[in-house]
């Protein structure tokens, strides 16, 4: 009787949720599997080792990383943490500015940039521009809207949002219509936080003063007032008091405000080619807009994004704001889906291929907001439908469209990577693991930055090639040494040590150094981490579901790969190629490419367990293509 085969060509169904094991019937699982842990996946179908993450800084605390470019070659990532923000180039920090934000405030952080200049945005802080004025100069100031003299010499009038937030039948009298004068208001409406506010009163504006009560107030006239007693009065529609913006962008040369504290359903995009002028005017074309989202729910801001359309996310659904180009005449509010962003913190919707991706608010879903254009209007595709038990609470995200892979950090600490080929139809979940706890992530040229905390410390780390370790050092030298320093981020812990090319004897960092068996030119030093891969069980044993299944044995397509530590029922086997028939110091391996065959032992009764499973923390490349099982069944 032949020995079955099953060929496993490719593992672009990422890793599944258990809840999947009984659909051996979907492609999904055909091409899935139980573990993936520590790898990359490639669209061709195989597999690598992930990179290891280089050790770039230790950061004061803990906080976020937000990504600065003005051009290809003026690259610069920011890391903003309790008060602070710290500029890197190319791992170097260069700056660092006093900020307005604490540690806790981080998470609800909003941003945009044009040009040199970082717009950042936070419900309970006046909003902030970031400026970069040379490689090591940067500024922070307060959003100061457009100013504008009406009349030579008078007081400037400014051309902000206003919102009348007490009731629409209260009346405002005042006892001048220049100068100084006195606001009575037919029912309470001033607080002390007024002071220093500015209110309008018939599209005139006047300046708070002194509060003398609920109903009474100083103000400085601005503008000179017309005669009588009116309800066409508003206030300020940011301020101290009333809170502030929650998100913001451009889109079509506007700058869009999306939300504030105390109106968090309210959109105000400003006049055409002048980003900070939000006066309504006369409603032409190049004029301001606003208006609130209306709808059977209340849908608090979270983010704007500018696409295909200005596209909306709140609360409790996702918008689109339709209007080629937006004018005060034809703009458009659609409601599209009813799926929501989280309220507790940020996380930036990405674009990928066109589409705009988003964390839901369940906290276990990545959406993926895509215009139709047979149904001309969006959808909202879960992307993590079969893998829902990597996305435990999103903390942060990013993309980097060089090497199609996103990120996103998760509240237990680990960071669940996307394999993402939207046209190849390659959506696929892994999840990294790190001896610490990863904290935020953000892409600068290319080049992917953690904030990771190990031991209570901070770290700013990226991915690199070059480093099959974390919280790596890479050493070079001109003559072999023994003695490597500049450890002290890992003082104490025990590390693994690739010299030369050789895999070396795990040491302990003391003084902020190791010392080598023998000297070396190249080292890589750093933590051990765990790559797994764990394949689903197979689907038809040619026995039915609750037959006896055996591996015979199991043939593994590897590609440039040193090391190879597997389990096929007899137990953990390391494989190692050498290129001289010995594992010593001072020799590399070398690297294979091939078929490597390993017998298998032992029946699964229980039909869920795996027929073999690759574990192993060996600091070498690994690259697996395919995987041939053969296998034996038996009621």
């Amino acid at each position: 009787m032949p020995v079955p085969k099953i060929q496993k060509n490719s593992f672009t169904g990422g890793e599944i949720m258990p809840q999947m094991l009984g659909r051996g019937d979907l492609t999904a699982y055909v091409n899935g599997a139980a573990k993936l842990r520590n790898v990359v996946l490639h669209p061709t179908g195989g597999l690598s080792r992930r990179p290891g993450l280089r050790y770039v800084d230790t950061i004061l605390g803990t906080g976020r990383l937000v990504s600065f470019e003005f051009n290809t070659e003026q690259v610069y990532l920011l890391v903003f943490t309790n008060l602070r923000m710290d500029v890197y180039k190319d791992g170097v920090n260069v700056a660092n500015i006093v900020t307005p934000w604490t540690e806790a405030q981080l998470s609800q952080i909003n941003w945009t940039q044009s040009a040199d200049t970082l717009l950042v945005v936070h419900p309970d802080v006046q909003p902030r521009k970031i400026t970069r004025t040379s490689h090591v100069d940067w500024s922070i100031t307060e959003w100061v809207f457009l100013n504008e003299e009406i009349v030579s010499g008078s007081p400037e009038v400014i051309r902000q949002p206003y919102y009348k937030y007490a009731k629409d039948d209260i009346k405002l009298n005042y006892s001048l219509t220049t100068g100084t004068t006195t606001l009575t208001a037919t029912a309470d409406v001033f607080v002390n936080e007024h002071i220093g506010t500015r209110f309008r009163i018939s599209k005139k504006e006047v300046e708070i003063t002194a509060v003398a009560s609920p109903t009474s107030a100083t103000a400085t006239v601005i503008e000179t007032l017309a005669d009588g007693e009116t309800i066409d009065w508003e206030e300020q529609s940011f301020s101290e008091l009333r809170g502030w913006p929650v998100a913001v962008c451009f889109h079509q040369d506007r700058l869009v405000i999306g939300g504030s504290r105390d109106l968090p359903n309210r959109l105000w995009m400003s006049k055409s080619a002048d980003l900070f002028n939000f006066d309504l005017g006369e409603g032409l074309d190049d004029e301001s807009i606003e208006f609130s989202i209306l709808s059977d729910q209340v849908n608090a801001i979270r983010a704007v994004f500018s696409g295909r359309h200005l596209q909306v996310f709140t609360s409790g659904a996702e918008w689109m704001v339709s209007g080629d180009p937006l004018t005060p005449e034809n703009v458009q509010l659609h409601r599209q889906t009813r799926i929501g962003s989280p309220v507790d913190r940020t996380n930036p919707p990405q674009d990928v291929d066109g589409a705009t991706l988003f964390a839901g608010r369940a906290g276990n879903e990545l959406r993926e907001f895509l215009f139709t254009d047979m149904e001309q209007a969006y959808q909202s595709k879960d992307l993590a439908l079969l893998s829902k038990h990597l996305i435990t609470g999103p903390v942060d995200q990013d993309y980097n469209n060089k090497i199609r892979l996103f990120y996103m950090v998760t509240a237990d600490g680990h960071l669940a990577t996307l394999t993402i080929y939207r046209s190849e139809q390659v959506t696929a979940w892994t999840r990294s693991e790190t001896d610490g706890t990863f904290l935020s992530v953000a892409i600068a040229g290319g080049e992917t930055y953690f904030l990771i905390e190990r031991a209570g410390v901070i770290h700013l780390e990226t991915f690199d090639d070059n480093a099959g370790v974390d919280a790596a050092l890479i050493g070079e030298e001109e003559i072999a040494t023994d003695v490597w320093s500049g450890l002290g981020h890992l003082e104490g812990r025990t590390v693994k040590v690739v010299a030369d090319g050789a895999l070396h004897a795990d040491v302990t960092v003391s003084s902020g150094a190791i010392t080598l068996d023998r000297p070396a030119k190249n080292v890589v030093v750093g933590l051990a981490y765990t790559h797994i891969v764990e394949p689903l069980p197979p689907a038809n044993t040619g026995q039915g579901q609750g037959s006896k299944v055996r591996l015979v044995s199991a043939t593994f397509r590897m590609l440039d790969t040193s090391s190879l530590r597997l389990n096929t029922g007899l137990g953990y086997r390391q494989i190692t190629f050498r290129r001289f028939g010995v594992d010593a110091f001072g020799d590399a391996p070398q690297t294979f490419s091939g078929d490597k065959k390993v017998r298998g032992l032992g029946w699964q009764q229980e039909g869920v367990d795996p027929l073999w499973r690759i574990e192993q923390d060996t600091p070498l490349p690994f690259n697996l293509l395919s995987v041939t099982e053969e296998i034996k069944s038996s009621l």
